[in-house]
């Protein structure tokens, strides 16, 4: 039977035409117009309806598969996915009835963060003790930058932990770090930038971003010593947006030398450097070193969030710009919204002035350290030949693998044992020299269920390994 779906590409989009078929299926099935159990074309007949190579589809249909979206089977086709859960669900079960079995589901993909752990009932306090002293002020409208006390509190913060140079008036809260970015792609643009360099391997979803914001990302490959200046100064590319403090994924460090070098090719080029900080309030103070900005306050944009260090639905980010820069950035930002919530950004100034954000950051470094040094003695146990990179802490591991292991199919083999995890692959743009991996997040895993995922994930590796 030849089956048909719904879907175009664009040949006239920055987009490569795999990624437009991927993000043109995701869409599909998250808002309900394919069903879980739908069967959907085979690649080679998907190619042909859309004029494209079948390399475009495969690549697109691999990377669904590998991310939950679709189910793959040998002789059945290719059908859209039961949607995955986090942990096993309870059920209620009859009396007179056999136990019910339920499918656990480990997800170990990247972009999460420990909800589980949010510190709510410091949260209320600080919520409760913000409303009720709010005057009419307070309940009014705020500037769009933010609320002064809130970026006095947050500046003294920065600079306190980070070693973050900046003024008040230099610093803007915003709507987490999506926000952030697409201030400051808008900003490149109207100053004529028309590319912006990305770290390679690095987030998928940033780049998507970037792209959509009318700039073209340029990957710059990154090695054991973070990116790779030298081949960004050949670029031609005047700004880079990148994770200087811990690489993501790899868990790199810019060393030294590099720092100081990149901060050259900035002055050199009145250039720019959107240094992510964002998962730094989980580094071990070993493997900290203050952000990049503190260098070169001049020509670093820091950006933060309360996303991974609290949780996403805050929406509270912030960007500590030069004096001359965040003037355009709050140009573009007046045109856009009038500021995020008043009394989200006092909860989090009081959050901060209380102890409780540094209280419960501490609490999570122990229990991530925990977590990472599972994935280093499980790994050891059940998939030698691996090689555990970047340093013992982290919301991420970066497991490289033995150069014969088929990564891909390694990924598939996983979630048949009910592990969602994803390679290498995933994150890089055009730096198709690395050796195969898998990217394995625990920011949201229990120690315990990290523990059985990580056996099961061993299954599948002895599987795929031979």
């Amino acid at each position: 039977m030849s089956w048909q779906l719904a879907l175009t590409v664009d040949r006239e989009s920055r987009l490569p035409l795999a990624v437009q078929v991927r993000n043109s299926l995701r869409r599909l099935v998250e808002n309900g117009s394919l069903r879980p159990g739908t069967r959907i074309p085979s690649t080679r007949q998907l190619a042909h309806d859309l004029g494209v190579s079948r390399s475009v589809v495969v690549e697109a249909y691999e990377q669904l598969a590998a991310e939950g979206y679709l189910l793959t089977k040998h002789g059945s086709g290719t059908t859209v996915s039961e949607p995955p859960t986090s942990q096993a669900v309870p059920t209620l079960v009859s009396p007179d009835r056999d136990r019910e079995a339920t499918e656990a589901m480990w997800d170990l993909r990247t972009g999460t963060s420990d909800i589980a752990a949010f510190p709510r009932q410091d949260w209320i306090r600080c919520v409760t003790a913000v409303v009720n002293d709010a005057g009419r002020q307070e309940l009014s409208y705020a500037p769009p930058s933010g609320v002064p006390l809130a970026r006095h509190v947050l500046t003294g913060y920065l600079g306190r932990v980070r070693g973050v140079r900046t003024r008040p008036e230099d610093l803007m809260l915003t709507a987490g770090f999506a926000q952030g970015l697409a201030l400051m792609c808008k900003v490149l643009i109207d100053r004529g930038h028309r590319s912006l360099a990305v770290e390679d391997p690095g987030h998928p979803g940033e780049r998507e971003f970037i792209t959509s914001s009318g700039l073209h990302p340029v990957g710059i490959p990154v090695d054991q010593d973070g990116l790779r200046v030298d081949v960004l100064e050949r670029s031609g590319v005047r700004a880079v947006l990148m994770t200087p403090g811990n690489h993501f994924p790899t868990g790199a460090r810019l060393s030294p030398a590099r720092r100081e070098r990149l901060i050259a090719w900035a002055r050199t080029l009145d250039g720019y450097v959107l240094e992510d900080d964002f998962d730094s309030a989980f580094l071990h103070r070993s493997d900290r070193v203050p952000a990049l900005q503190s260098l070169a306050p001049d020509r670093v944009v820091y950006a933060g969030s309360a996303s991974k260090i609290l949780a996403p639905a805050l929406r509270l980010g912030w960007l500590a710009a030069p004096s001359e820069l965040m003037a355009s950035i709050e140009h573009v930002r007046a045109g856009w919204d009038i500021g995020c919530s008043g009394i989200e950004q006092l909860s989090l100034a009081r959050f901060i002035d209380t102890g409780a954000l540094d209280r419960h950051q501490r609490k999570m470094r122990t229990e991530f350290h925990k977590r990472r040094g599972i994935i280093r003695r499980q790994s050891a146990a059940h998939l030698p030949g691996t090689q555990l990179l970047g340093r013992d802490s982290g919301l991420q591991a970066y497991l490289q693998l033995p150069p014969h292991m088929d990564e891909q199919a390694l990924v598939r083999a996983a979630r048949t044992r009910s592990v969602l995890v994803r390679g290498g692959r995933f994150y890089t743009l055009a730096d198709t020299t690395r050796p195969p991996a898998l990217v394995v997040s625990y920011a949201s895993v229990n120690c315990t269920d990290l523990g059985h995922s990580l056996e099961a994930l061993g299954e599948a590796f002895r599987e795929v390994g031979g």
